[in-house]
């Protein structure tokens, strides 16, 4: 079996795509939309020590294979079983005596960018970390991939053919309209990234809003653009755990993607930390990406947790909504925007492949990649339904009272 071929068998496809390899085999469908190229036998040996998902993106990462065409094209047009990580043992015998064959065998050195984290998971040190890793990179590549909005979270499309800006700035409109917010309000908004929310509730609400984040880089840009917007006397990002805020009394908490690095075992303290914070007749509204259903382990792991969020945990909706009811509130609205995130995600792949060259001589080739690769995985999972998004709006009751309308008004 030439080299091609055993790739071919190790990745599978469900639609077209062409293969080539460093010893000059070729196979699959020439002049398909999408090339995967072994470019060096390291790209064998990531394969042969991580079968599967891990493998494949060490190995295009380190760019010992690449994949010439869109990455999303690409990804949807591999088997299923890529993705579940199943590699046959007639395929792992191949790529082992083609390794052998190369003198060159397991371990081989993992990329720079894999994340090394220490100490105990979803400690206040580690939480640090990760969120260093993931947040702290670049600024400028940020503004490149999110746009103007600098919002990292699914964005809410009136329409199917509303521009990112627009439907980022819709989501920050139904945050706030959903919360009740109205001018003389203050609003605390946890894990609030570059303060998009916090700026909106300010600039259109008047609202006295405050957002922590764990990422000094985020908080710094939040707190310049704050100042240039003349909303300084209402808006204040601090870098600060949501956990060491001391401030209470609030009239409403928005927490926009971060429970995905809360963790299953954390999330009763963190919804009651959130509870503690607010006055009676407050309202919560908790976004974040869940799993389907509760039937698998809210860990992630390979390429994501090595990757992109490490110590992330995804927990389907029900478990979320318990936890909220449970823990005092009560829960008077829901819903899945996965197809949004599909569309948010269709956006910041453009905009990165339109600023790919400043992109990677910004932060590297190697980061450069696993935000092409993990944005193109994401936009598939939502639109496969393996990933959703979830809006959970939740009140703490004044006595018996809601102080909500009857019917929905945002």
């Amino acid at each position: 079996m030439r080299l091609a071929e055993v790739i071919e068998s190790a990745v599978g496809r469900s639609a077209p795509l062409e293969f080539t390899a460093y010893d000059g085999s070729r196979t699959g469908d020439r002049g398909a939309p999408v090339r995967i190229d072994v470019r060096s036998p390291l790209a064998l040996s990531h394969l042969a020590s991580a079968p599967g998902e891990l493998g494949l993106a060490r190995a295009y990462v380190s760019g010992t294979l690449d994949i010439h065409g869109d990455m999303y094209t690409a990804l949807k047009n591999m088997a299923v079983s890529t993705v579940v990580g199943q590699v046959s043992p007639k395929v792992f015998a191949q790529v082992a005596l083609r390794l052998g064959a190369a003198r060159l065998w397991w371990p081989v050195p993992r990329p720079a960018g894999e994340a090394r984290v220490h100490g105990r998971r979803h400690s206040r040190r580690r939480d640090q970390e990760v969120i260093t890793h993931h947040y702290d990179v670049s600024n400028r590549f940020y503004e490149w991939v999110l746009g103007p909005s600098m919002a990292y979270t699914c964005a809410v499309y009136p329409d199917a053919a509303s521009s990112l800006e627009e439907a980022q700035w819709t989501k920050h409109d139904l945050v706030a309209r959903k919360l009740g917010l109205r001018e003389g309000m203050r609003l605390l908004d946890v894990g609030c990234g570059w303060g998009g929310m916090v700026m909106h509730a300010a600039k259109h609400y008047g609202v006295r809003a405050l957002g922590v984040t764990l990422s000094r880089k985020q908080a710094e840009w939040a707190q310049k653009k704050i100042a240039e917007s003349g909303l300084s006397d209402l808006a204040e990002v601090r870098h600060l755990d949501y956990r060491d805020v001391t401030e209470s009394g609030f009239d409403a908490v928005s927490s926009i993607g971060l429970t995905e690095h809360i963790g299953e075992a954390a999330l009763p303290s963190y919804v009651r930390s959130l509870y503690d914070k607010l006055r009676p007749g407050g309202r919560l509204l908790n976004h974040c990406i869940t799993r389907p259903d509760n039937r698998r382990p809210a860990r992630i792991k390979g390429f994501f947790d090595r990757y992109v969020f490490p110590d992330g945990e995804l927990l389907g909706p029900g478990h979320i909504i318990s936890a909220i009811h449970d823990n005092g509130f009560e829960v008077r609205h829901e819903e899945n925007l996965r197809e949004h995130y599909a569309k948010t995600l269709t956006a910041w792949c453009a905009n990165l492949d339109e600023h790919w060259d400043e992109a990677v001589e910004e932060v590297g080739e190697e980061r450069a990649r696993v935000w092409r690769l993990y944005m193109a995985g994401s936009r598939l999972g939502f639109e496969m339904n393996n990933i959703e998004l979830h809006q959970v709006l939740a009140v703490k009751l004044d006595g018996t009272d809601s102080h909500m309308p009857l019917r929905p008004d945002w």
